[in-house]
Order: structure tokens, then C-alpha cells, then sequence
């Protein structure tokens, strides 16, 4: 017969909570290990796994966005420029007027302005595109490797259209190009937050721990990066890269720009977590036990530096995609043919494109706030879960 015990936790903000546990579940959370205890932390946030799982969905967009893009994301129909997004339906008429269930959009009805020159498009209730899953398409390599040409939705006939998110100027289908779109997006921010990563923690760590000298240099050198203007140095960065670079070369000289200026704060946050930390009992009991200084720094402090290095990097990946973003909106980012969520925006420069075609805006902008406001809310769950200081 398991017996029970009262937990009672104290503290100053509020009235002793008390749980009532039995010994089985106390005996299972002392023998739980670090990273257990945090997942069951953060495992009680829902809102933190709801941004983890999109966060997650994203992730699987871009690694198989040839797949479920609709078509190629250059592939242009100049008949349908600015054609607006299409809703999918459920049934049909049949001759005999019963619903049939049949998923397919309706097709437009051009119209040209003679005056102005300026197309407009109606529904077709006539004209009737079936749609459905697994259906042959446009050929494409999957991951540049894998001939394909299977795509997850899409019109079932090759010679009709469908525009989920409408088209942009060039007739281009916004929905594969927003979905090519994530994987540059959301990989500039991954790679770029893992170059900072290395340099924050590898320099904070030196500085906060050695100190004198070498925390003198290293200072030195953030602030001075810290002091430059970014735009201006942006500017000046992205001009100096030839034009005659393939699009690859230009993806990666982009984002070592981008995280250029990502890896001072995290310096910072280690260098003070070293300094509070390298005088305690158990660094000092380390050194005693004939550890390196290399294994006191990366076994002994820095574990315990996980609530603080994961609420910066959760804070510099979507810092990391805005910034992407932004430059390429401003034009010294990325640059076509590379299809980002911030070349994507650079249709939303006019004011007569918004006016006419707002989903060329809503979109990709749609996207990007999105994935900032699920990686602050995950960063929030995975900082409160790694705090050993939060009950």
C-alpha cells in the first residue's frame, strides 16, 4: 500500500502551495535527470507546445517544399497576373441537381479595362477545376536529388489552374513560392543563430572565465561591433558582393551578415553567468579534482547557463528571420531568382500593387509574424522550464 506525502513550496510572491505526491512520484522526480525535468516542466505549458508544434510544421514545410508547393515557383502565366486567391469547395451540381462531392475551385472570367488597361476577375461558376491529393504535376528534384513530379494538392487535369493564394505580377502561384519561401527563411535563421551560437558562448565563456586580458580584448571587440550602425554596414556589405555570385554563394554570404552582429548579446549573457559562477564550491571542487579548465567551462558551468543560452537563441532566431526580411524588402538582401519570405514582400513596395493584389502583403507578412510570435512563446516556455530558480 503506497503511502502519500505533502509537498510544500514557500515562497515570497504567494501562500505555500502544497501537492499531495506518493512516493512513487517522488522517488521518479530525484532519480529524473536534468533535461527530464525540464521537458515535464515545459511539457505543462500548452501554449509553448502549440508554438513547438508549429514551429515544428514549418520546419517539415520547408524540407519537403517541392513537394507540397502546387507547382514551380517560377513558373509564370502572364494571362493570370494578379489573378486573387481562389476558394476551395466541397460539391458540385450534378445534371441531375444533387451535390456530388468533388473538391475543385471555380475558374475566372477576365475583363479588361479598355481605358486604363487594367485586367479584373470574376468568378466562373461555370467553369469547374477539379483538384485533389498525390496528383501529377509540374517535375521537380526533390532536394535537388530526386527526380519527382508528385505534388500533395493540385489540379487533377496538367492544363488547368489553381491559385490558392492568388498570383503576383508575373502570374506566378504566391502559395508554391511562399512555401519555397520557408525554407530560406527559416534555414538563414537556423544556420545564422548557430554561427552566433559558437562565437557567443565560445567567447563569453573565455572572457568570463579568464578574465584580465583576454576579458579586456574580447569586450573591446563587442563593443565595437555593437557601436556600428547596421544598416549603413548592411548597405555597404551587400554591395560589395559581386553580382557575377551564384544565388548559393550569395544565400550563405547573407547570412554570415546577418549573424555578424547575433553573437554579443549571447557573449555578454555568458560572460556575467561565468563570473557569478566561477568562484562557487562546485568549480572550485573541479579544479581540486584535477578537472581541465576546459572541462570545468563546458561540463561544469555552461550546463548550468541552459535557461539563459536558450532564452537568447529563441530571442535571435526570429531576430535573425526579421533581419533576413528585412533586407531583402529593402533590396540588399537576397535577390531573385532566390525566393524568401523578404523577396516575396518586395512586391508590396507599391502602393497600387497593394490597393489591387493586398494578399501579395498579407501573405508573406502573414508568415513572418506568425513565426516570430510562436518562436517567442516557445522561447518563454523553454526559458521558464530550464530556470532552476522557478518552482
Amino acid at each position: 500500500m503506497s503511502t502519500h506525502t505533502f509537498i510544500t513550496d514557500e515562497t515570497e510572491t504567494g501562500p505555500a502551495v502544497s501537492s499531495l505526491r506518493t512516493d512513487g512520484q517522488i522517488e521518479e522526480i530525484a532519480a529524473a535527470g536534468q533535461w527530464t525535468l525540464i521537458w515535464h516542466k515545459f511539457a505543462k505549458n500548452k501554449v509553448a507546445i502549440v508554438a513547438g508544434v508549429i514551429i515544428g510544421l514549418l520546419y517539415l514545410v520547408a524540407l519537403f517544399a517541392e513537394f507540397l508547393a502546387p507547382t514551380l515557383p517560377h513558373l509564370s502565366k502572364p494571362r493570370f497576373t494578379y489573378a486573387p486567391p481562389q476558394e476551395i469547395r466541397l460539391f458540385v451540381k450534378t445534371p441531375e441537381g444533387d451535390d456530388r462531392f468533388q473538391l475543385h475551385v471555380t475558374g475566372y472570367r477576365m475583363e479588361v479595362d479598355q481605358a486604363s488597361l487594367r485586367r479584373s476577375y470574376t468568378i466562373d461558376e461555370d467553369k469547374v477545376v477539379p483538384i485533389g491529393f498525390f496528383v501529377k504535376g509540374q517535375p521537380y528534384k526533390l532536394w535537388g536529388l530526386i527526380p519527382m513530379d508528385t505534388h500533395l494538392l493540385g489540379p487533377l487535369k496538367s492544363t488547368d489552374t489553381m491559385y490558392l493564394l492568388g498570383t503576383d505580377k508575373l502570374g506566378r502561384d504566391l502559395l508554391s513560392r511562399l512555401i519555397h519561401g520557408t525554407r530560406i527563411s527559416m534555414s538563414i535563421g537556423l544556420i545564422g543563430v548557430g554561427i552566433s551560437l559558437c562565437l557567443g558562448v565560445i567567447l563569453g565563456a573565455l572572457s568570463g572565465f579568464y578574465g584580465g586580458t583576454v576579458d579586456l580584448v574580447i569586450q573591446r571587440v563587442i563593443e565595437v561591433i555593437s557601436s556600428m550602425p547596421t544598416i549603413p554596414l548592411w548597405l555597404g556589405l551587400a554591395a560589395a558582393i559581386p553580382l557575377t555570385w551564384s544565388p548559393l554563394t550569395v544565400y550563405f554570404i547573407i547570412t554570415l551578415i546577418v549573424s555578424l552582429f547575433g553573437w554579443t548579446g549571447l557573449a555578454r549573457e555568458v560572460r556575467g553567468r561565468f563570473f557569478a559562477l566561477r568562484g562557487e564550491d562546485f568549480v572550485t571542487a573541479a579544479k581540486l579534482d584535477g578537472s581541465s579548465e576546459r572541462r570545468v567551462i563546458f561540463r561544469h558551468i555552461l550546463p548550468s547557463l541552459t535557461s539563459h543560452i536558450l532564452a537568447v537563441l529563441t530571442l535571435a532566431l526570429p531576430t535573425m528571420i526579421v533581419a533576413e526580411t528585412a533586407l531583402s524588402f529593402l533590396g540588399i538582401g537576397l535577390k531573385a531568382p532566390v525566393v524568401s519570405w523578404g523577396v516575396l514582400l518586395q512586391e508590396a513596395q507599391n502602393v497600387r500593387t497593394i490597393a489591387t493584389a493586398p494578399w501579395l502583403l498579407l501573405w508573406p507578412g502573414g508568415a513572418v509574424v506568425l513565426t516570430v510570435l510562436a518562436y517567442n512563446f516557445l522561447g518563454d516556455g523553454l526559458r521558464d522550464a530550464a530556470d532552476p530558480y522557478e518552482s
